[in-house]
């Protein structure tokens, strides 16, 4: 399974912000979009991505105001992203090992979605439940559902 498949399945919705938006302004965003994560996006270019995590640590944690902090101040800029063409494992690699919860899919220089930890588990775990049923059909010599 492809990240495109996941974002057909999912659907295709960028979620973005500029960077000079207070870190209020973004949180009320993704509250209301019901999200953990928007991509901060100017001219058409990803410039970073804010998550609840960079909130609590960079903000929460470090007593500073969120009505007086811009996204830019504590945005991650090292962006890493995955193509559509990539597939779930590789996702589910890079998630565990860079310890990343969201990842921008990136074609040309444009972003085309996003997919989370949690859409990439799901995938998977729905490719294991197929190969659990065929192989269970194929050992008791029935169809496959």
């Amino acid at each position: 399974m492809t990240v495109n498949q996941i974002l057909t399945e999912k659907g295709y919705d960028i979620h973005s912000i500029p960077s000079n938006i207070t870190v209020y302004e973004a949180l009320r965003i993704m509250g209301e979009r019901n999200i953990g994560a928007v991509l901060v996006i100017e001219d058409n270019l990803l410039k970073g991505i804010l998550s609840e995590r960079d909130y609590a640590r960079k903000v929460v944690l470090k007593n500073k105001a969120s009505k007086e902090t811009f996204v830019h101040e504590i945005m991650d800029e090292e962006i890493i992203s995955v193509h559509p063409n990539d597939d779930i494992y590789y996702c589910m690699d890079l998630i565990t090992n860079k310890r990343v919860r969201h990842l921008p899919v990136v074609e040309d220089s444009n972003v085309v979605g996003i997919v989370s930890i949690g859409d990439v588990v799901k995938s998977i775990i729905e490719l294991q439940k197929n190969t659990i049923d065929h192989l269970d059909s194929y050992i008791h010599g029935t169809k496959a559902k």
